[in-house]
């Protein structure tokens, strides 16, 4: 689907120059002299570059929809995550560097969403919060929690999160996946 460039938003994802780009950041630009322009800054989705273009209003660019499907984490076997599409069965392998430091929060039966284009997967949404149990932590400190502190936790799985003071050993709690941090308790 053809867009003008002054359409780009944050989030979009283009063809651009033979390649899959997302818009990270847009500013539209009102300069004094000369037509107006939105300066777009654009990560590759399959590569690791990024750059700053300029797309006038009258330019069109390639605006491109991502098929997002609903799989199941089923286990990791050397360095690839196996997940099975909840619709057709199908299971497709992907490498750890793919989901990145958020593999650790992977869990048996977890749902994720696979973006991908033309059969390709290009990139994964995990959920936005995961429960944990807290295996090691400092014991609480008398007096401690009058100041808003925070301790550092081990889970289950290895991560390490601040936590709150009160927070002890068995304890199960909610992390934010996007920013490894503690959200609240569970249950």
């Amino acid at each position: 689907m053809k867009i003008n460039g002054n359409e780009i938003r944050p989030g979009n994802v283009i063809l651009h120059k033979g390649d899959l780009y997302a818009a990270v950041k847009v500013q539209h630009v009102k300069p004094g002299k000369g037509g107006a322009f939105a300066q777009v800054e654009l990560k590759s989705l399959t590569g690791t570059t990024k750059l700053n273009e300029r797309f006038r209003s009258a330019e069109t660019v390639e605006r491109v929809r991502l098929e997002q499907n609903d799989y199941q984490f089923l286990y990791e076997s050397d360095g690839m995550l196996v997940f099975m599409d909840q619709a057709s069965y199908e299971q497709i392998e992907l490498p750890r560097d793919f989901v990145g430091e958020r593999a650790q929060f992977l869990q048996d039966g977890m749902q994720v969403t696979v973006e991908s284009h033309e059969g390709k997967p290009l990139g994964i949404s995990l959920p936005a919060q995961v429960v944990l149990t807290v295996e090691e932590t400092e014991p609480v400190v008398k007096g401690q929690t009058a100041a808003s502190s925070y301790k550092p936790a081990t889970m289950d799985n290895g991560v390490r999160v601040m936590v709150p003071p009160f927070i002890s050993v068995g304890e199960r709690i909610s992390v934010s996946t996007e920013e490894i941090e503690y959200v609240g308790r569970a249950d």
